[in-house]
């Protein structure tokens, strides 16, 4: 077969630049090992369907394997040695492991597109079911990424898991959520910032106590409140 040279130039970078991926990552949780395959990856990012085994860091064996639609991360923002840390809205991470319910055990959120508010990676989200020994898939939890502003923060010692919303430039939204296990979102809190009055601020807070709401607004100068 004869290939000019151009085309044999095409193929060679189509052989490098494009195809599956496999990834190890070893430090992202207390128990598991993870082997993710991508299956579209160049020289600076990765798409496409993903699968993520995870083999126990005890046995050596293969503990539960998961699979996502969509995977789309840019080796720049993989934290491999730090992927179980928190990261903004903003940023991404491939897998999560922490402990969403406060049961004590290990849970896991996994990477599953970018179907956030503002186009914030969203996450299928699975806690560990003591019982059955396997992680189970959270819808509530799941709903929360996707309804957000991406993956929710973990308040361990208050015991709560905190969303972010917003509309433009203007307008936040901050909700806190306890849990009733196993996974059971119970809206608690809620502080809601308006910037859309000119040079004030209407600052209003929504807490669940004794079974009722309880609201209180105020407001602020602009360039007083955010410099606080």
């Amino acid at each position: 077969m004869i290939y000019s040279y151009h085309t044999l130039i095409l193929l060679i970078i189509s052989n490098v630049c494009f195809g599956q991926k496999n990834f190890i990552i070893n430090d992202g949780s207390q128990n598991y090992i993870a082997e993710v395959t991508i299956e579209n990856c160049n020289y600076e990012n990765c798409e496409g369907a993903g699968i993520i085994k995870l083999i126990d860091k005890t046995t050596n064996n293969h503990f539960q394997t998961f699979n996502s639609e969509e995977l789309n991360i840019y080796y720049d923002n993989i934290q491999i040695d730090t992927i179980k840390v928190m990261l903004p809205y903003n940023e991404q991470s491939l897998l999560i492991f922490n402990d969403f319910n406060f049961d004590g055990a290990e849970d896991l959120a996994i990477a599953n597109g970018n179907n956030g508010s503002y186009g914030a990676t969203t996450y299928n989200v699975y806690i560990y079911n003591v019982t059955k020994k396997q992680f189970d898939w959270s819808e509530e939890l799941t709903n929360l990424t996707t309804e957000n502003l991406g993956m929710f923060k973990i308040d361990s010692e208050r015991k709560r898991l905190i969303s972010y919303s917003k509309s433009g430039c203007c307008w936040h939204l901050t909700s806190e959520y306890e849990i009733a296990l196993p996974s059971i979102l119970v809206l608690v809190y809620e502080l809601e910032e308006d910037a859309s009055l000119d040079k004030y601020v209407k600052v209003t807070t929504r807490k669940w106590v004794s079974n009722k709401w309880v609201s209180k607004t105020r407001k602020y100068k602009m360039n007083r409140y955010y410099k606080e």
